[in-house]
């Protein structure tokens, strides 16, 4: 039979028992002891009595006064008195019991009969007085016998008392440490043992519900556990190897992603990446055919891109396909990934299909930006489903493929306008230096017919000396277009090409130049770059044709605002009225300047010499140029 009371409630009650128990021995054994010392203060009392009966015979021997004999007759009393009322704060009284009762009212009976003898007048005679004394101290000792004789029986009760509180301490502790291992310990080991087996792997452990306590409900918890663990790990093997297939699985469309993606990536053209991408697909849902098919704007054509293991005649006949013509080419706008049974389609739509030995179609959208640009569909001689890895999968691919072929377009339009901006680069240059010149040598040849028509000589050696000197200008700015265009940057750090740039202007004009740089700062963009040194090559090339200069200097801070100082130690001029040969040239750089965000400031005096200083904003960006006007005659 189960015990229903819970563990605290067993414990309370054997405390309580044995508590009870103890109080109860303790109470016993205080109020024996009470007893005692009550007893053994009569025994004094009495023996007190009858030093007191010799006081008194001796008194009435000696004949002392009658005074001095009632004193002690009145002392005989009050002991009397208090031996029959005793005194509860001493404590003093006679014990209750039949033979003390007795011989204590003897002493009694006899002091009332010899009292009278104490105070008669005139002493009694020797013989009686002391005959009197003589039985009257029997009676106290027969008295005290008494006292002494319920004493001893006090006596024994407390040392039975001693020995059973005794006993009930070691029962106590006996039954302590019988409860503790009942109810604590053999659960606690039973618990262990079972856990230890559980360990083990032995998930058959159970532990036997004996009581509904606390170890009772810790059991059929454990119980419940184990019987959980046992059946997760019988089905654990299961769930672990489909866990397995399954990441198996999404490890291989990682890897198909990652080679699809690589591949992707180093294609060089859309006929190149399409017809890879068609061959990877093919191979990786191993279809019998694919086909990838591209829509134009309106949705209302689909033209193949490319094609794998697809008839040749149907891929002659399907090269342009209008959509809804056939089962492939027919997407809506919100179409998702498709399996289409070929057999169960109209015949009209999967007439080619059908013809070719297909029966299952995998229709594909492939969307940019969630607008339909495309399709790819594969194609099987059998039934076909795909699960929804297989699905995510295909999406994947397609999302990849649209992402490609987009950076090929938007590379193609990059690499039109970076030939465009070169063009207008060119014209740029020639219209603000090669034009301008023959422009200058066209008006110069104009005058030297009209010296020559009208004989006039030192005009025409004038005229001549113009013309050598505007073509040795032309030649020269031809050939710093030149420099200025095989001028290469350096992406991560502009100092070599400044260093190459000096180089050839020093070679090409003998001026002693140097370059100065200090600080530390971001590398600048390569388009910045370029703007930067088109700017300096113009600010060397006015050294080179108005500065008279014998040495340059270029220096370049760099830090949040990078700055540039073309310094030379030419004849300089007035900056507040710049000669009329320079606009042109200050006027390229400050509008190549433009294009960065940035400034350019000239400062000079006559004898001098002349400095150009480039400062550029915290983060410059190259704006577009604006467009190039045709040079005019």
């Amino acid at each position: 039979m189960q015990s229903t009371a819970s563990l605290s409630t067993k414990l309370v009650r054997i405390g309580a028992g044995l508590l009870i128990v103890a109080l109860a021995s303790i109470g016993l054994t205080l109020w024996v002891t009470w007893q005692l010392e009550g007893g053994a203060a009569a025994v004094n009392e009495a023996g007190r009595m009858r030093m007191q009966t010799w006081r008194l015979t001796s008194a009435v021997q000696a004949q002392r006064p009658m005074a001095e004999v009632a004193a002690l007759v009145g002392q005989f009393d009050q002991s009397l008195g208090l031996l029959r009322s005793g005194d509860a704060s001493r404590p003093l009284f006679v014990p209750r019991d039949e033979a003390v009762s007795r011989e204590f009212a003897n002493v009694e009976a006899l002091w009332q009969s010899q009292r009278v003898i104490w105070l008669q007048e005139g002493a009694p005679p020797s013989q009686e007085a002391l005959g009197a004394a003589d039985r009257f101290v029997n009676a106290i000792d027969r008295l005290v016998l008494a006292i002494e004789k319920q004493l001893s029986a006090f006596t024994a009760i407390l040392n039975l008392f001693q020995f059973l509180m005794m006993a009930l301490a070691i029962g106590g502790a006996v039954v302590m440490l019988y409860t503790g291992y009942m109810y604590v310990i053999n659960p606690l080991a039973t618990l262990r043992q079972s856990l230890r087996r559980l360990e083990s792997g032995d998930f058959k452990a159970r532990v036997e519900v004996e009581t509904h306590d606390e170890f009772g409900q810790v059991a059929a918890g454990f119980n419940r556990m184990a019987s959980t663990l046992q059946s997760m790990y019988a089905g654990l093997e299961s769930q672990v190897e489909t866990k397995t297939r399954h990441i198996e699985a999404q490890r291989a469309r990682l890897e198909t992603l990652y080679e699809v993606s690589a591949f992707l990536v180093d294609a060089g053209s859309i006929e190149e990446l399409s017809r890879g991408f068609a061959q990877r697909v093919r191979a990786v849902v191993k279809a019998d055919a694919v086909a990838i098919r591209w829509s134009d704007e309106a949705n209302q054509r689909y033209l193949m891109l490319a094609s794998d293991c697809f008839p040749q005649d149907m891929v002659e006949e399907e090269r342009s396909l209008l959509a809804g013509a056939c089962a492939c080419g027919n997407l809506q706008p919100d179409a998702r990934t498709r399996v289409i049974p070929i057999h169960s389609h109209e015949a009209a739509g999967v007439r080619h299909c059908a013809r070719a030995g297909y029966e299952t179609l995998v229709s594909v959208p492939v969307r940019l930006q969630h607008r339909l640009i495309g399709e790819i569909d594969l194609f099987y001689r059998s039934p076909t489903s795909l699960g929804v890895g297989e699905i995510e999968l295909l999406d994947a691919l397609a999302s990849h493929l649209a992402n490609a072929l987009e950076s090929l377009r938007a590379a193609a339009l990059e690499r039109e306008a970076a030939v465009g901006e070169e063009r207008a680069l060119i014209a740029r240059e020639l219209h603000d230096s090669i034009a301008q010149s023959l422009a200058f040598l066209k008006i110069q040849v104009q005058l030297l017919r009209t010296a020559v028509q009208k004989e006039q000589a030192a005009q025409v050696r004038l005229t001549l000396d113009e013309l050598d000197e505007g073509l040795r200008e032309s030649i020269n700015d031809v050939r710093e277009l030149l420099v200025h265009f095989r001028t290469r940057t350096n992406t991560d750090d502009i100092e070599r090409a400044l260093q190459e740039t000096l180089q050839k202007f020093q070679h090409q004009t003998g001026l002693a130049s140097r370059l100065h740089v200090e600080g530390h700062g971001l590398p600048l963009p390569a388009d910045v770059q370029v703007q930067v040194l088109h700017v300096l090559q113009e600010s060397l090339s006015n050294v080179r044709k108005h500065a008279g200069a014998s040495q340059i200097q270029l220096d370049v801070i760099k830090g949040p605002q990078w700055c540039f100082r073309v310094r030379d130690d030419g004849a300089g001029f007035d900056a507040g009225d710049l000669p009329d040969q320079s606009h042109v040239g200050l006027k390229i750089m400050r509008e190549r300047a433009t294009l960065i965000g940035a400034s350019v400031e000239v400062s000079s005096e006559p004898g001098r010499g002349t400095t150009v200083t480039l400062t550029l904003p915290p983060h410059p960006v190259a704006a577009p140029a604006p467009p190039v006007l045709a040079a005019t005659a």
